[in-house]
């Protein structure tokens, strides 16, 4: 019998647990998950220190993660076929706390990037599993406040990361960064054991067989994708032999893969999820939130500590009231879903997001914590009006025997686009300051009267603070060159704040071709 009619002679199936309970459980699982993609960040100069490495080595500790997550995502849904939904998904919890552990007591980095290897191995199957396992315990009128929950893990973790991560390298050290996962780890597993099951449609399920090519293809496509974004600012991009070859196996990985998906009779992943209109649109919205909300957690703590001087716990402090934002947001929007067409929501959110970004472009070098605060929080309210819309939309008419690869593709969507994000908008605050320098050194001239007074002014201040009136000239100059750098710096992450901005409003026409139903339905999912 196949998986089709499996899912239509069960379709009054219920779990026999609370399925609030369950979306809670599923959910902190992808939490833990979700928050190590960015609680290391701030731990990285510790642990080169701590490891005798450099920075630059240390960051294929993130890098080695970013890599087997964004494959695994892929084929989560084709691993949990082969083994049981249910199994798999305890599985990677349990694999994802051993590899905590055993990254938490790492003697040298090479033990550390195996294990973080590890760890984003098994970590890769959490979130589409809690996805799949939501959207089947749900009916479609319930999945949108039932993906409330999973946004507070997708938008909420990513934010806190930073914060918990700074707090806990700088009043204990690095290693509690992975062993915090433990006391979770535990808990999950025997919840999720004892809580959740698989619908009479998954357990009929039958593996694909192993699609060889398809996997490799992924696998190279996907890996070299994200060694080459996250490396490639380090190594100054394509003037890197190592990030061309890279680039060049990342292109021919990936189109190769699509290619073979299109045509082989039983691929790892089906792109049929892709017929279905409101999961295409859904998913470019998705890429681009991805983008925009990684991008932005990693922009402000930054700026905030390169620009003016933050330490690891203030700076990720400045997103945690963003996080309490999305909190009491997510259940507003959720109501909302039942009187508003659910793109006019999506809509919504992508013109608050395009606005909060163009009000953190007006940066100045003398911006309080408070601005910084407002600013974070004003972005993370266009989040909170998209997540939840868009995730419920994206399901609503898509057949049930494709939930699997739909939550594979879907996830795997939103987390490389994070990743591109991230890497792009580094990039290009480095590239911005650069322009911004070469501009305003144009003006930094004797034979410019303001700045003449400005090193005059500099000086004064000097020599009423007790400099001898001799070498108050010099140390002027470098006063004016450090505002100068200041500036530019300032500038730049202005302008990629602007670039954000237009990103965001770029995608609201796509939106319209969302169908027009209110809370996520659209028709009959079979």
């Amino acid at each position: 019998m196949s998986a089709v009619v499996d899912s239509n002679d069960h379709a009054d199936w219920r779990p026999s647990h609370n399925p609030w309970l369950i979306a809670v459980v599923v959910t902190l699982a992808a939490f833990m998950e979700i928050l190590d993609t960015t609680i290391v960040n701030v731990a990285l100069p510790h642990i080169a220190g701590a490891l005798s490495s450099s920075n630059d080595e240390a960051t294929w500790a993130l890098t080695s993660y970013l890599v087997a997550n964004g494959i695994v995502l892929t084929i989560s849904g084709w691993l949990s076929d082969v083994i049981g939904r249910k199994r798999y998904f305890v599985i990677c919890i349990i694999m994802f706390t051993v590899c905590s552990f055993l990254c938490g007591v790492a003697t040298s980095l090479g033990q550390l990037i195996v294990f973080r290897l590890l760890q984003g191995f098994f970590g890769g199957g959490l979130q589409p599993n809690q996805q799949s396992i939501i959207l089947d315990t749900f009916p479609p009128a319930k999945r949108g406040a039932a993906f409330g929950v999973t946004a507070i893990a997708t938008i909420v973790a990513p934010v806190l990361g930073p914060t918990l991560g700074g707090w806990l390298t700088d009043t204990y050290n690095w290693r509690w960064v992975f062993l915090v996962n433990i006391p979770f780890g535990i808990i999950a597993v025997f919840l999720v054991s004892v809580l959740v099951e698989d619908p009479p449609w998954v357990k009929a399920r039958r593996s694909k067989g192993i699609d060889y090519i398809g996997l490799t293809l992924i696998t190279v496509g996907l890996g070299c994708l994200q060694v080459m974004m996250d490396r490639g600012e380090d190594e100054d991009w394509f003037s890197s032999h190592f990030i061309v070859i890279m680039a060049l196996f990342a292109g021919l990985g990936i189109l190769g893969a699509i290619g073979w998906l299109l045509v082989a009779k039983k691929p790892i992943v089906s792109l049929e999820v892709f017929k279905d209109r409101n999961y295409a649109v859904g998913s470019i919205c998705i890429a681009a939130v991805g983008g925009v909300l990684y991008a932005g957690a990693v922009i402000i703590p930054q700026f905030s500590q390169t620009v003016i001087g933050y330490d690891a716990t203030w700076s990720g402090l400045i997103l945690s009231p963003g996080g309490v934002a999305i909190i009491i947001l997510i259940p507003l929007v959720g109501r909302l879903m039942s009187f508003v067409q659910t793109r006019y929501l999506i809509i919504v959110g992508f013109m608050i997001m395009g606005a909060a970004f163009l009000y953190s472009s007006t940066l100045v070098p003398t911006i309080d914590f408070k601005t910084l605060v407002l600013m974070r929080s004003f972005q993370t309210m266009g989040l909170g009006f998209l997540f939840v819309p868009i995730s419920t939309i994206a399901y609503s008419t898509l057949p049930r025997d494709l939930n699997g690869d739909g939550t594979a593709l879907f996830t795997m969507l939103r987390n490389v686009f994070g990743s591109i994000g991230i890497s792009l908008a580094t990039a290009m605050i480095t590239e911005r300051t650069q322009v911004r320098q070469s501009y305003l050194s144009q003006w930094m001239t004797p034979f410019y009267q303001p700045f003449n007074d400005l090193v005059a002014q500099y000086e004064r201040t000097l020599i009423s603070m007790g400099h001898a009136a001799g070498a108050v000239h010099d140390i002027a100059l470098g006063r004016v060159y450090q505002t100068f750098r200041t500036q530019a710096q300032v500038l730049a992450y202005s302008d990629v704040f602007l670039y954000i901005a237009v990103i965001a409003f770029a995608v609201i026409p796509f939106c319209f071709l969302f169908s027009n139903a209110k809370g996520g339905g659209g028709g009959p999912v079979h």
